[in-house]
């Protein structure tokens, strides 16, 4: 059952109301404003039961994971700093300064399963919403992709065996099995010979303690199958399927398991100097130039090539912002599409080719593509993409949905500091600029 939140303007004879003690120019009481919580409040709703305790209200929930993205803050911080900023909770929707936090922090876990990929993707819809005529003011979209990195430890064999004996170790635990042998200290010492595996004095030794962890790896998953009762087999089926795929993987396979807590995890190459290989899934990033929001963000698992996920991400362009673009600039990597449902493909090509710009037009609109590239940064340093510890496959989209959100309304924070700075210069009242903002306006 869904929660309600009090009205604002009630007062309360022991509390003083929030709007007496906030500053009503504030960035953020302007932004809480301009979203439409009455269109989160008829998403959700159905997603609550009609009996039992009431839960904490839509809005609380919804706010609480956009402030988390905008100002990069985790489940438990973010309650620390709401308890702590009555601009946070006016945010929220709270009428009186509250001493406690709104929920536990587990709570967002929670929502988050309770709205799912669609409820994020309606999230990242309305973050647009404000900003559309910025966005109808130009044809072109920016087309690129990245790397969302999974919260996993670097894969290698040695380490993905040890997880594998540890693993059969517990189910055995747990299910009362009586092991053999469970090879805890053997391989403490196989750990050690595997260290600096790659010394020339060492080599001979570590691939051997590699091959002694494989072998004894595939005794403790073989054992598990013989023993285990069949009702065991079907709950550990999964489980067991992956072990099996650990030991029996090699260098050149193709499908491998990087992790056996997040299977799905594709390494990806995206031919970066520093960073050779990142394990997660790939996302398709949609950007207007000029203005720099997101429009349109699409998760994909694996590891595809940058033209199949074009189609599947112009859709999802349309879908969230309902506007179309007749251009979509996209780099060279994009190879064999020159239209995808009416729109254009633009693509660097020699000049003796046809365009559908003129020759000076077009090698500015391909150089503006680059300006995807700052966008994806910040979304992934600035609003928690840069490491998904969101689970599974599910967790992987909603996690690039919200972090697009907190990037859109934390631009939109920024203009709405900037006409406040105006409005402030433009009636004469002194200001203090911070620095970073005098230099931006000056510029």
């Amino acid at each position: 059952m869904k929660g309600k939140l009090p009205n604002q303007n009630q007062r309360n004879l022991f509390r003083p109301i929030l709007k007496d003690i906030i500053n009503p120019t504030h960035e953020l009481v302007i932004l809480s404003q301009r979203i439409d919580w009455q269109y989160f409040e008829e998403s959700f709703s159905p997603l609550y039961s009609h009996t039992g305790q009431p839960g904490i209200p839509i809005r609380t929930m919804v706010g609480l994971l956009l402030l988390k993205r905008i100002y990069n803050q985790g489940d438990e911080n973010v309650m620390v700093q709401w308890v702590q900023n009555p601009y946070y909770q006016y945010f929220c929707g709270e009428a009186e300064f509250q001493w406690e936090p709104p929920c536990d922090p587990s709570d967002m876990v929670h929502f988050r399963k309770r709205i799912g990929e669609e409820g994020a993707e309606k999230i990242f819809a309305a973050s647009i919403q404000p900003r559309r005529d910025e966005i109808k003011s130009t044809n072109d979209v920016l087309i690129d992709t990245t790397a969302q990195e999974k919260n996993i430890t670097y894969p290698t064999d040695a380490k993905l065996l040890i997880k594998v004996i540890k693993r059969c170790n517990k189910i055995a635990t747990q299910e009362g099995i009586d092991q053999r042998q469970n090879y805890k200290r053997t391989m403490k010492k196989l750990l050690l010979k595997q260290r600096f595996a790659h010394h020339p004095k060492r080599k001979k030794e570590a691939a051997a303690a590699l091959r002694k962890l494989r072998t004894i790896a595939g005794r403790l998953v073989r054992e598990l199958e013989r023993k285990l009762s069949e009702d065991a087999l079907i709950k550990h089926k999964e489980l067991l399927k992956n072990c099996n795929k650990v030991v029996s993987q090699k260098k050149n396979d193709k499908n491998k398991i990087y992790s056996l807590h997040e299977p799905e995890t594709a390494c990806i190459a995206k031919g970066k100097a520093h960073k050779k290989f990142e394990f997660g899934s790939k996302v398709s990033f949609a950007v207007v130039p000029g203005v720099n929001i997101i429009v349109g963000i699409k998760n994909f698992n694996g590891n595809p090539n940058d033209t199949s996920t074009l189609e599947p991400a112009l859709e999802n362009v349309e879908k969230v912002s309902k506007i179309k673009f007749k251009n979509a600039i996209v780099y060279r990597g994009y190879k064999g599409k020159k239209m995808v449902h009416d729109i254009c493909i633009v693509t660097p090509r020699p000049p003796s080719s046809k365009q559908p710009y003129s020759k000076s037009t077009m090698r500015k609109k391909c150089r503006a593509r680059a300006a995807v590239e700052p966008v994806i940064g910040h979304a992934k340093h600035d609003n928690r993409m840069i490491r998904n510890y969101l689970k599974g496959i599910i967790g992987n989209s909603i996690n690039a949905n919200l972090a697009a959100a907190g990037y859109n309304f934390k631009g939109l924070l920024r203009k709405i500091k900037e006409q406040i700075i105006w409005t402030l210069i433009f009636l004469g009242i002194k200001y203090k600029f911070p620095e970073k903002l005098f230099y931006k306006l000056g510029s």
